[in-house]
């Protein structure tokens, strides 16, 4: 990292220690995850995992809270581009589709969903993560008249979360068997029958 300050290099390296933290959740577990494998990973010293991060539990939250805040964010872009709620959570289902249960992200959050049940701290800030993306899907049902739009807010992250982690278990689940009962969830009623 010649030519660059101290403050660039500093940096770049917290930026290699949590892509590589990202990646060792979902590949190891995060209980498998020591600060020597994690500087291995990252390509620094052992020592730069404490410099820069308080202990290799915080540097783990960290980079596991950022993953997740992207991928929230970007299944939360479906929803703003549909035409409607219920389109925009089809979307967001078939986009989850690409994961088997079994694949590195899948396994971060549900390594990460595990180390929050045993880490007060950790299982606040994700507990936050998904109240803003429930907010956000609740506003959108409320906007388009959805009779119950905190409780159908609230199915669609049950189906979301029981999907991806069912995956696992049964290849042949897709979102094209589940998409019609998650759209009879999401759309706002009229004249006492569904649209």
């Amino acid at each position: 990292m010649p030519g660059q300050t101290n403050s660039e290099r500093g940096r770049v390296v917290r930026a290699r220690l949590l892509a590589a933290a990202g990646e060792l959740i979902g590949e190891l577990g995060w209980s498998a995850v020591s600060t020597r494998v994690l500087a291995e990973r990252a390509g620094v010293r052992p020592g730069l995992v404490h410099y820069h991060f308080e202990s290799l539990q915080a540097l783990l939250c960290h980079a596991a809270l950022e993953e997740m805040q992207q991928m929230l964010d970007g299944t939360m872009a479906a929803l703003t581009q549909a035409t409607s709620p219920a389109d925009g959570i089809e979307m967001m289902l078939f986009g989850l589709d690409q994961y088997n249960g079994s694949d590195p992200a899948s396994l971060l959050f549900i390594e990460t969903y595990l180390a929050a049940t045993r880490d007060r701290e950790l299982r606040t800030k994700m507990s936050a993560l998904v109240a803003g993306f429930r907010g956000s899907l609740t506003d959108a049902l409320t906007r388009a008249g959805h009779p119950s739009p905190q409780g159908a807010a609230s199915a669609v992250m049950a189906v979301f979360d029981g999907f991806v982690l069912h995956k696992g278990l049964d290849p042949d689940l897709s979102a094209t068997r589940i998409a019609p009962l998650l759209r009879r969830i999401t759309t706002a009623e009229e004249n006492g029958e569904h649209r």
